[in-house]
């Protein structure tokens, strides 16, 4: 693709960036189907009920928390991250990553309230760990501006030791790319990455948002990892499980769903947002072999308050499986 000469269209070097990323068809489709999401929205012609793009939701939640006596209990639990040791029990794991440790931060919606993400700043900086991953939604908004955001994540990468993968989400345009690529974060839309250890190694792959935009392409991520190695796949949203499972991932890492974010009491979703079984909407889970965690996220939406749902960084291990072990491979199985 020729560079572009001089123009007056602000979005012409960024079309054709992208198309060096991510090859043409991706870049037209994720930018053709943002800007007729956001013109949907701008003229308030959805026929959704979304939540998140009616103006009039955060009002209407504020007002019935603030009348059940509920409302500031619900902000303040917004900022209370708790960290969750989550282990993963893997057959055929290469010795060298026995023990090897994932952070996984996702939906932290950056621009929402700075409080908020000085709250993951403190929460991970005293962490261990040999990999970060990041599962989408770094903007509060699914429209408009995204300076807020990309200077938000600026300041995580810099709290964020050694590499970081991410995906994208419902929330995140594809414009925001070059920006988050330039400070240091590696983005996975449909493709794969090795990581080697004393010889041995293991995938990790990524998929582009499977919510809203449906521009994730499972072959393209998974293409070029050998049947019985070790493979990670990084998704904004569960919805998926079923399609990932059957192509053959072992763990499968991913969010959205804010475990609910306003639950009833103990833990019960009233809504996930999410098209998958319940089971999936919030932590471990089982499918087909495939072991995944749907994590409630660090962050909030529409409203920052949370209500039986603490917010949460995640800490995964990876353990390895005696060849002869038989039976399940975690006490959780289901």
């Amino acid at each position: 693709m020729p560079a572009p000469a001089e123009s007056s269209d602000p979005d012409e070097l960024l079309r054709y960036r992208l198309s060096l990323r991510l090859g043409a068809v991706h870049a037209r489709q994720r930018l053709s189907l943002e800007n007729e999401s956001e013109a949907v929205v701008k003229a308030r012609k959805s026929l959704s009920s979304h939540l998140k793009n009616l103006s009039s939701a955060p009002r209407f939640i504020r007002t019935c928390l603030f009348l059940a006596g509920l409302l500031g209990r619900a902000q303040r639990n917004s900022r209370r991250l708790r960290t969750v040791h989550n282990h993963f029990y893997v057959h055929r794991l290469p010795a060298a990553f026995e023990g090897f440790r994932i952070l996984h931060l996702t939906d932290l919606h950056v621009d929402m309230d700075p409080l908020n993400l000085d709250a993951v700043i403190r929460q991970i900086e005293s962490l261990e760990y040999d990999l970060c991953v990041l599962t989408g939604d770094y903007r509060c908004h699914t429209w408009g501006c995204i300076q807020g955001a990309v200077d938000g994540m600026a300041r995580l990468r810099a709290a964020i030791r050694g590499e970081a993968w991410a995906v994208l989400g419902n929330h995140d345009s594809v414009r925001m790319v070059p920006a988050l690529e330039d400070m240091g974060y590696s983005l996975l839309l449909n493709e794969q990455r090795t990581i080697e250890r004393q010889g041995q190694r293991l995938f990790v792959a990524g998929v582009d948002d499977a919510h809203h935009y449906k521009a994730h392409n499972l072959h393209r991520a998974g293409e070029g990892i050998p049947e019985g190695d070790v493979s990670i796949l990084l998704s904004h949203t569960p919805e998926i499980w079923r399609e990932a499972a059957h192509a053959g991932f072992d763990l499968f890492l991913c969010g959205h769903t804010h475990g609910g974010q306003l639950c009833l009491p103990g833990g019960i979703p009233l809504t996930l947002d999410s098209r998958c079984p319940r089971r999936l909407g919030k932590g471990f889970w089982r499918y087909n072999g495939m072991q995944g965690y749907t994590s409630p996220g660090a962050g909030t939406s529409v409203l920052n308050v949370r209500l039986n749902c603490p917010p949460e960084v995640t800490l995964h291990t990876l353990h390895g499986v005696p060849a002869l072990v038989a039976g399940p491979v975690s006490p959780r199985d289901g």
